[in-house]
Parts: structure tokens; C-alpha cells; sequence
């Protein structure tokens, strides 16, 4: 038992040490690191051995750091919600949308008519891999992983291991590693000012990989329950709910465009939709727990004492790839942003891919365990989905070989430099003295 708890403490907590010695000093120290990181890691330790009592561990973790930063450390709660209620309000509307996208896509029927299409080998369950990294592409990770839920819960009749859901996960977030439309971090690159063509690259990484898990993951779930042909009916399509199924999806997409939330769109197509067709509101109930859960850690890690990342490299990239597995990834991507010099599209693949790791190391992955509550173990997730670790490192050594290090020019320019800008362009052309003397500044 103390074994186990070693090896799962080594695993949750050695990435967190890059962080060490990065913090703005408003912290207290013990033995040289942030007690908020030694309360995360607890957090994530409780997590990793009481898959049953997650919610509680995560809020008791998350009212430690609160009490530890508004006592002692003079914490503005107010003012950090102010910056981070963008991202926590987006992620609380599509974690619950999507459960409602994925209930209505199961209703309409059509994942019952995938069996008489799929292969009925281990070929069927990688197809349907395949159309889950496709639809990430384009669509939030979130409804594509809940969409690949849905079709597998139906197609193997609910008797889904582990390891399968883990490639599901993978799947999603490889597929939205390359595109600033499947993830949340590319998104939060592309609204930076980042080139998308910067981000695309990101699948010279994420195809290998995919190609490595998704081999062993459908043949894993071939053996322990494949699709049986003949053995499904063929319904009726509920046109109604394919209908608003498309109506959530361009509305989670078009929001993104015009008001960088998508959540806007994902619930006004929803309270439309209401008026076509029967909504399952009791979906919500079972979907709220997880919600909670990942906006509690999601608020655990803006409030961790970090201002910066090591210096961008290679390294620090693969690194990072996998400490967005415990450590959210959004203020991970939000610190490299600030920082610059990276390689966008590396940097895309190692934190967008890097998550799936365990299972609440991305939205995805929480979004998927409510439909599937026993994957919720950090050991059984490791054990059966050890090849979505194996993945990423293959797809990371595929994207050094082929593209390499790349990093780009700060796409912002710095105040300094506008500033000496604004400047120059001031300086009045009669007055050759300032403009020397402006140039050599």
C-alpha cells in the first residue's frame, strides 16, 4: 500500500517541481516549495486514491489553498475571479451543453445504425477513433469526446474498458492539438495573436501518436467486447434531435468566432431547441458533480504561485506535456503566451495531447467520466491506457525529427518597443538631432 502511494505521489507531484522557486514571493515556503503546491499535490494524491470521493477531495482541497491564501497571504479572491471568470463561466456552460448534446445525439438513434457501417474487427473501433480526432479538428474537444462516448456506449453495449475511454480522450485532444478551433489552449493562441498556420503543425505529432494508441486501444476493446454484427436493431432517426444536435455545434462554433465564448452559443441553440424537440434536463444532475470538480481544480491552479516558465525549449515543451496532465493547461498556455519564444505548434501538442495522460488532466477527460464514472482511478486509467503515454512520446520524437525546434517571434510586440515606436514616428522630421539621438536609443 505505501508503495502504491509512493509511485502514484512521484507520478502526480515530481512535474510540479519545475515550477519550484517561480513564484512571485507572497507565498510561505516549506523546505523550499510553496505550501499551495504541496496543498495541490495532497489534492491530487487524495484524488488519485479515493476515485470514489473525488468532488469532496477537490473541494476540501480547493477551501485549503482558499483559506491559506485569504489568511495569510492577503489573496484578492474578487479581483482573481475577475480575470479567470471567462474561462470558468465558458467551461461550466460547455461541460453541461455537452452532456445535453451527447443525451440528444444517443436519442436520435444514429449510434445504433454505426454497427451495420464500422468493420466488425478491431478495424471498427479504431474507425471510430478516427471519426472522433476528425470531428475535434473542427469541432471543442469536449463534444467530440462526449460524441465518441455516446456511439461507444451504444455500439459495445455499454461494456467499455478503460483503456479504450482513455484513447477516446486522446483522440479528441489530439484532433483539436493542430486546429485552433478543437481546443481551448489553440484558441487561447489564436486570440493572442498567434498565426493558426503556427499551430498546424502540431499533427506531424499528433497522427503518429494516434496512429501508435489507437492500434492498441481498438484492439484492446475488440478482445475484451467487440461489435457484434446482427445483434443491433435499426431505429427510427429522430431527426428532431440530429437537428438540434447541428444547431449546438454551429452555435458553440460561431460564438467562438464572434464572442470568444462558446458556451453563449452551445445554450442559446439548447434553449431553442427546447421548442423542437423533448431536452433531457435530468441530464444536467448527473453532469453537475463532474463540472464542479474540474472548475475547482481548474481554480486550484490559477491560484498557484507561478509567474513564469523556465526558459522555452524543446525540453521545457516535452515537460510541460506532461504536467498538463495534473496541472491545468490553460494557465500553462496563458504563462507561455505572456512569456513567448515558443514553438507554437510543439508547444499546442504537448499541452493540448500531454492531458490525456489522466484523466482529469483535461475537460475532456472529466466530460467523459460522468458518462463513465468507473474510470475515474488514476491507477486503472495508467494500466489501461498506458499507450496514450507511449504516444506522446512517440508523436513528440516524430515532430522533432521531421519539423524540429522552431520557435517563433514574439507575436506582440513588447511596451518597450512600441513605445520607442510611437517614438520615432513622433519626432519631427526638421529636427535631425532627436532623430539621431532616437535612433541610437
Amino acid at each position: 500500500m505505501y508503495k502504491k502511494i509512493a509511485f502514484v505521489l512521484g507520478v502526480l507531484l515530481l512535474p510540479l517541481a519545475v515550477f519550484a522557486g517561480d513564484g512571485s514571493g507572497k507565498s510561505i515556503d516549506f523546505a523550499g516549495i510553496p505550501v499551495e503546491f504541496i496543498l495541490f499535490g495532497l489534492t491530487l494524491l487524495g484524488i488519485a486514491l479515493m476515485h470514489k470521493h473525488v468532488l469532496k477531495v477537490a473541494l476540501s482541497g480547493l477551501a485549503a489553498v482558499l483559506l491559506l491564501k485569504i489568511g495569510f497571504l492577503q489573496f484578492n479572491l474578487g479581483h482573481h475571479l475577475q480575470e479567470e471568470w471567462s474561462v470558468l463561466l465558458n467551461l461550466l456552460g460547455l461541460l453541461l451543453g455537452f452532456a445535453i448534446l451527447a443525451k440528444l445525439f444517443e436519442d436520435s438513434h444514429i449510434p445504433k445504425l454505426l454497427p451495420k457501417v464500422l468493420p466488425h474487427d478491431w478495424k471498427g473501433p479504431f474507425v471510430l477513433l478516427i471519426c472522433v480526432f476528425v470531428l475535434s479538428s473542427f469541432l471543442d474537444n469536449i463534444a467530440a469526446a462526449m460524441i465518441g462516448g455516446s456511439i461507444a456506449h451504444v455500439v459495445f453495449r455499454g461494456k467499455v474498458h478503460i483503456g479504450y475511454i482513455a484513447a477516446i480522450v486522446a483522440a479528441s485532444n489530439g484532433g483539436g492539438s493542430g486546429s485552433v478551433l478543437g481546443d481551448t489552449t489553440t484558441t487561447m493562441m489564436w486570440i493572442d495573436g498567434v498565426n493558426p498556420l503556427n499551430v498546424i503543425h502540431a499533427y506531424a505529432a499528433a497522427i503518429p501518436a494516434f496512429l501508435f494508441f489507437g492500434i492498441f486501444a481498438a484492439i484492446l476493446q475488440h478482445k475484451y467486447h467487440p461489435m457484434l454484427k446482427g445483434k443491433y436493431e435499426s431505429p427510427k432517426i429522430d431527426y428532431k434531435k440530429l437537428v438540434v444536435c447541428f444547431m449546438i455545434l454551429a452555435g458553440a462554433i460561431a460564438a467562438n468566432f464572434i464572442l470568444d465564448f462558446p458556451a453563449a452559443g452551445v445554450w442559446a441553440a439548447i434553449i431553442i431547441g427546447a421548442l423542437i424537440t423533448r431536452i433531457e434536463w435530468e441530464e444536467l444532475q448527473k453532469a453537475v458533480p463532474g463540472t464542479i470538480f474540474l472548475l475547482s481544480l481548474v481554480l486550484m491552479a490559477s491560484m498557484m504561485p507561478v509567474n513564469a516558465l523556465p526558459t522555452a525549449s524543446w525540453e521545457t515543451t516535452f515537460v510541460l506535456g506532461f504536467i498538463s496532465s495534473v496541472f491545468d493547461n490553460i494557465p500553462l498556455t496563458k504563462l507561455a503566451l505572456d512569456q513567448g519564444g515558443y514553438d507554437w505548434g510543439m508547444l499546442a501538442y504537448a499541452v493540448g495531447f500531454g492531458d490525456s495522460m489522466i484523466w482529469f488532466g483535461s475537460s475532456a477527460g472529466v466530460a467523459i467520466t460522468n458518462m463513465y464514472p468507473g474510470a475515474k482511478s488514476v491507477g486503472a486509467w495508467l494500466k489501461g491506457g498506458w499507450f496514450v503515454i507511449v504516444g506522446y512520446i512517440i508523436g513528440f520524437i516524430f515532430l522533432m525529427l521531421t519539423f524540429g525546434w522552431h520557435p517563433h517571434a514574439p507575436h506582440k510586440a513588447t511596451n518597450q518597443t512600441d513605445t520607442e515606436h510611437q517614438a520615432a514616428a513622433i519626432v519631427p522630421t526638421t529636427e535631425p538631432s532627436m532623430v539621431n539621438s532616437t535612433s541610437i536609443r
